[in-house]
């Protein structure tokens, strides 16, 4: 009769409690080294976004003054490219597909002024950033070109 290759003793079978421990520590500095770098990509990403996303609305507004004559008021704000102001008489929108008045990649509305308070500049536009509760933080604002 052929004798049994399996060995089946009780010491061997799994993992230490110790190679188990060294494995999640060695996991866990992974993660702290990988993960803060992942996080400021996505920042980065955000901020990128937002650029672009205030270039396309600034030819938005290029499009509603080029139908109304005019930029939309302050007051008016960016609410003017989805509903009709009082005062705007060719106005032909909605401007933007949206259902409200259009928010930064963080989920908050833009700041809008006209007229602007830049030199060289006939309105303002501009994202608070990843702060939106201060959008007067000039540092970390994103505005239109």
């Amino acid at each position: 009769m052929p004798k049994s290759t399996q060995s089946s003793r009780s010491g061997e079978e799994g993992f230490t409690l110790l190679e188990l421990l060294v494995v999640i520590a060695i996991l866990g500095l992974l993660i702290g080294l990988v993960a803060p770098a992942a996080l400021r990509q996505l920042g980065g990403a955000k901020n990128s976004v937002a650029r672009e996303s205030i270039q396309r609305m600034g030819q938005i507004l290029d499009l509603y003054r080029l139908d109304v004559g005019n930029y939309p008021s302050t007051e008016d704000g960016l609410k003017a490219l989805v509903a009709r102001p009082a005062d705007a008489e060719n106005w032909n929108g909605p401007y933007v597909k949206e259902g409200g008045e259009p928010q930064d990649p963080w989920h908050h509305p833009y700041l809008y002024r006209n007229p602007s308070e830049r030199a060289g500049h006939e309105y303002d536009l501009c994202s608070a950033g990843a702060n939106g509760g201060n959008a007067d933080a000039a540092a970390t604002r994103i505005c239109n070109p």
